[in-house]
């Protein structure tokens, strides 16, 4: 029955997987590298097939009761006068803090879920039978199924499918957000302010006291240890350094001094399985869009889902489980690794281009969100309902 499950990574896609598991009656345990939950992060959105998922999950009005309340975006000049305002509200979709997503996920799963935090996985070594599993910590387990929940830089990838130079393709930008003053940004908007190249701004929810501020310089690939969170303060300190128009030296200070800075490359995973033998790739380890795409949490969700689904469905059958998942989700990843000019359209890469972008952004990003929604999702399949075999 494969019923002993090792899932690396306590976020969305993770905690996800664990309660499908669960309520399937076998047995999954989390692995989280962090000491604890990882609270912070940025507003995700919850939308299509994910909003079916969390229903069936029971934890919808949790969702709908910590949801943001932004309403749109603003792109402002170094006087912080307007430039160019779009609504973002979706009737379709539900922002939610992602720390706080995580937090409903873990409270769904927590009675029927083993977990271990402050310990990671060090070696695996396949046979016909199961997985054995050395970690940094813990004494050596053995387990019928391996699943690598454990984001763009995830270490089960590397330990079952290649270096992530295999996976990894650089989209020319990096980004940071950390803990910003509410003050500095209008309540309920997202304000944006450009230099060539460049994107300072700040999210402000009314429904939550913390803001946070947000960071995207282009770049080509940068060299720097993707756990260093001192390095990754340098590289943003150093591509801002000298910046003093609007409120860049504000915001970045606020942000240096926050101790859950995150910083990481516009990156996507593109690869042509997502397992190999008795391990599995789920969420940003299988797939990762880019934040540029909006869609990370709806991924997650609905992957996390449908490979639990399978694998019940199978009857623990791993190979027929794998290969089900991945042809029923693999359309949507597709869908959604198309960004379009999302990235273009916030960071322009000229003074001229942002003049450009200014006066046409508001039209063309309704017209493409009107599109979006319009448009079919052609191939996507329906999500079923599903039961445990036998």
């Amino acid at each position: 029955m494969n019923e002993q499950i090792l899932i690396s990574g306590g976020s969305i896609a993770g905690l996800t997987l664990a309660h499908w598991l669960a309520r399937y009656g076998l047995r999954p345990t989390v692995i989280e590298r962090a000491p604890r939950l990882r609270p912070g992060g940025n507003g995700v959105d919850v939308r299509g097939q994910a909003l079916d998922v969390t229903a069936r999950m029971g934890i919808m009005p949790q969702l709908r009761a910590a949801a943001t309340d932004v309403q749109g975006m603003k792109f402002v000049d170094a006087a912080d006068r307007s430039v160019a305002r779009l609504d973002i509200n979706d009737p379709g979709a539900i922002e939610i803090m992602r720390g706080d997503l995580v937090a409903l996920l873990h409270g769904a799963t927590e009675a029927n879920v083993e977990y271990v935090f402050d310990d990671s996985i060090r070696h695996l070594e396949q046979d016909a039978d199961g997985v054995t599993v050395s970690f940094d910590r813990m004494d050596t387990r053995r387990f019928d199924l391996v699943v690598g929940a454990d984001g763009m830089h995830s270490t089960v990838r590397r330990l079952a499918f290649g270096p992530p130079s295999q996976f990894l393709r650089h989209k020319d930008h990096y980004f940071a957000f950390a803990d910003a003053d509410a003050a500095l940004g209008e309540d309920r908007w997202v304000t944006m302010y450009n230099l060539p190249g460049k994107m300072a701004g700040i999210y402000r929810s009314g429904n939550h006291a913390q803001a946070k501020a947000y960071f995207i310089f282009r770049s080509g690939v940068l060299t720097y240890d993707h756990r260093d969170v001192d390095q990754h303060k340098r590289l943003v300190r150093d591509a801002f350094a000298g910046e003093t128009s609007w409120r860049i030296r504000d915001l970045l200070a606020a942000a240096l001094a926050d101790p859950d800075f995150y910083f990481d490359a516009l990156s996507q995973v593109q690869m042509d399985s997502w397992s190999t033998g008795r391990v599995a790739l789920v969420g940003d380890a299988a797939w990762c869009a880019s934040p540029a795409s909006g869609a990370g949490a709806e991924l997650a969700l609905v992957g996390a889902y449908r490979l639990a689904g399978e694998l019940a469905a199978a009857g623990g059958d791993h190979r027929l489980a794998f290969a089900r998942y991945q042809d029923s989700h693999r359309d949507l990843v597709r869908r959604k690794q198309q960004i379009g000019p999302n990235v273009r359209l916030m960071v322009p890469r000229t003074a001229g281009g942002r003049w450009v972008r200014d006066a046409v952004a508001a039209p063309l990003l309704r017209a493409i969100g009107a599109v979006q929604r319009l448009t079919p999702a052609r191939g996507v399949q329906a999500l079923p309902e599903y039961t445990a075999a036998g």
